[in-house]
């Protein structure tokens, strides 16, 4: 049999590429690269696509190629199990917390074939467990009988396989299949991840799939990350993981991330935590978790045993794991009361924990918040209120917390919160606008840091008294919350400094900055009249004792919106950053009225000058 032949750039017909295929099968000529997959907390490999290609240079090259060829043949089975077998074979290195996502066609794994295909002995082959598996449906085509394929998928979850929905946003991978399938992961389609820095309904969309996944436990995993940009709006709208180009190509080998990315994953989860740091939703349950709350026991393990270490270590719980897989949690009270009695302890002594434990556990994911996981314990059953949630990283055990703690976080949060926060605007006080500032500084990032308050604040407050003063403090921080975060629903914060003194920072283009600050002074140049008699709005003045003590007609209270845009790492501390804030604010208050101005910081000191 002979290859094609390349002619002027083009192969020969049909039955050439056919034959190609039967030599891919028969020589197995697979090759299989492995891309990362990255936490978006902390740089750390979750897990691998493995992704395959056939000959290169050939018009088999690509899998959709190959795969549309396979389905021609009638023997896509066979394409598939081959895809499986070197994408196995290849990854005995694979360490234990991370995971291999394996694509697959529904189509496939409803066939007997597949499902005695991957079997245990093939993976002890190749020293994997199913738990390190990733099953990535990949919807080429519909799935029609949603019910039958609920059932296969739950035959593959006993067995502990993980179940992901890829290209989520694109094509038949819709809500309907999440809802019907209820996956472990679902993976966002490039399309949507594209230049969502710039776009807010992309990250509007983004951050719904990541508050769903808050309260259903299932990861989302952003795919065809290519700009830092990217990576860094992603982690701020708290996406779990991601892969792409810009964080790591595929490769033939396991490969980890550079130190570079980690740091630069890092510091934008430092930013992203400052900026959220007064938001219940960035407190995880995972700080929670005790060292000394590690033991687990298989299920296997007879109930006597369990009962004596409970005893012995003075705990109330234990999780029981079998291939550090929770599943199930067992409460001291409750093996007390099976143990108890007349014939309990010789009942039960000798006999499995799995005939006691709570296989309806409340298990919750590493990085879930506290205010989320109290919210689901509340809602068990009264007889279950009060056991202990257990904690998983990845698939993989990783602590127990006690509601105990859960409800002492709840009360230290509400106190910390009102320390931080101004009581009267409610928004972000100065010890977290000190850590923003901080983070401006010490992190490369192009940023808008703007300084916004009331001109002749102090007029008002004479004339129409304290209270009404700080009924136009409230409005102004509202307004502020409410267009900024219409503008950077995602990459913005708000703070008050204090008085009439406003802070804002966010993330974006040019552009957006200038119409922000437009916004702003237009919404409340708009409401003005609703803090004003008649008299002062028709006159436009009105008659008070100005700061020296001497009466006469002073303006209308207006808006001052100073700002600093770009890079503002070359200052060299949050200090200096207040001090050139606070020279473009003395250059707006000249100029009377509302007015803005935002400069570049690289050209700060020129555009001053020229004031």
């Amino acid at each position: 049999m002979s290859l094609p032949v390349e002619i002027e750039g083009l192969y020969e017909t049909k039955p050439s590429i056919h034959e190609l295929f039967e030599e891919i099968l028969v020589k197995e000529m697979i090759t299989t690269l492995y891309q990362p997959i990255f936490s978006l907390k902390n740089g750390e490999v979750l897990g691998y696509e493995a992704l395959s290609r056939g000959p290169e240079n050939t018009p088999l090259y690509s899998p959709l190629k190959l795969i549309e060829v396979a389905h021609e043949s009638g023997k896509i089975w066979e394409l598939e199990m081959l895809f499986r077998q070197k994408a196995l074979e290849r990854v005995k290195k694979l360490e234990k917390d991370k995971l291999l996502f394996i694509n697959v066609d529904p189509d496939i794994m409803k066939s007997a074939e597949f499902r005695s295909g991957l079997t245990k002995e093939f993976l002890s082959q190749n020293d994997l467990s199913e738990n390190a598996i990733v099953f990535e449906i990949t919807e080429r085509t519909s799935i029609n009988d949603y019910e039958s394929f609920q059932k296969i998928l739950q035959n593959y979850r006993k067995q502990g396989y993980q179940i992901a929905i890829d290209d989520v946003g694109a094509g038949y991978s819709g809500l309907k299949t999440i809802n019907e399938i209820r996956p472990h992961f679902i993976k966002i389609d490039m399309d949507l991840i594209r230049n969502i820095d710039k776009d807010a309904f992309k990250q509007s969309l983004i951050k719904a799939f990541v508050d769903t996944s808050v309260t259903t436990n299932i990861k989302v995993i952003a795919e065809g990350i290519e700009t830092k940009e990217e990576l860094k709006t992603l982690i701020l709208l708290g996406v779990h993981a991601g892969q792409g180009f810009y964080l790591k190509q595929p490769e033939k080998t396991l490969t980890r991330a550079d130190e570079l990315l980690i740091k630069r994953i890092k510091d934008y989860n430092q930013i992203a935590n400052n900026l959220n740091a007064y938001s219940s939703e960035y407190h995880y349950i995972s700080t929670l978790v005790s060292e000394n709350e590690q033991t687990t026991y298989e299920s296997m393990t007879n109930c006597l045993t369990i009962k004596n270490f409970l005893e012995k270590s003075g705990r109330q719980s234990v999780c029981i794991c079998d291939n550090d897989v929770p599943r199930g949690i067992v409460m001291k009270h409750d093996l007390d009361a099976a143990m108890s009695g007349k014939y309990g302890y010789a009942v039960f002594s000798n006999r499995p924990i799995a005939k006691i434990m709570n296989e309806q556990a409340l298990i919750v994911d590493y990085y879930t918040p506290i205010n989320v996981v109290a919210k689901k314990a509340m809602e068990r059953p009264d007889d279950r209120l009060f056991d202990d949630v257990i904690v998983i990283k990845g698939s993989q055990y990783y602590g127990l917390v006690t509601m105990k703690k859960i409800m002492e976080y709840a009360l230290m949060y509400e106190k910390n919160s009102a320390k931080e926060h101004n009581p009267l605007s409610g928004l972000p006080g100065n010890p977290i606008i000190n850590r923003v500032l901080a983070d401006l500084v010490a992190y490369k990032s192009n940023s808008l840091i703007l300084y916004v308050d009331i001109n002749e604040f102090k007029v008002y407050n004479d004339v129409y008294g304290f209270e009404k003063g700080d009924v136009m403090i409230r409005y102004l921080a509202d307004t502020l919350t409410e267009v900024v975060k219409d503008r950077f629903p995602y990459s913005s914060f708000v703070g008050h400094v204090g008085g009439d003194d406003f802070i804002v920072v966010v993330n974006g283009e040019m552009d957006h900055y200038v119409n922000l600050c437009k916004g702003i002074i237009e919404r409340f140049e708009q409401d003005k009249a609703l803090f004003f008699k008649e008299e002062h709005l028709s006159l436009g003045r009105i008659h008070s004792e100005d700061r020296f003590g001497v009466f006469r007609e002073l303006p209308l209270t207006s808006l001052s919106v100073s700002g600093i845009y770009g890079d503002l790492s070359v200052y060299t501390h949050s200090e200096k950053l207040s001090e050139q804030l606070a020279k473009i604010k003395k250059t707006v208050k000249k100029k009377g009225a509302s007015n803005y101005m935002i400069l570049p910081c690289n050209e700060f000191t020129k555009a001053i000058e020229k004031q």
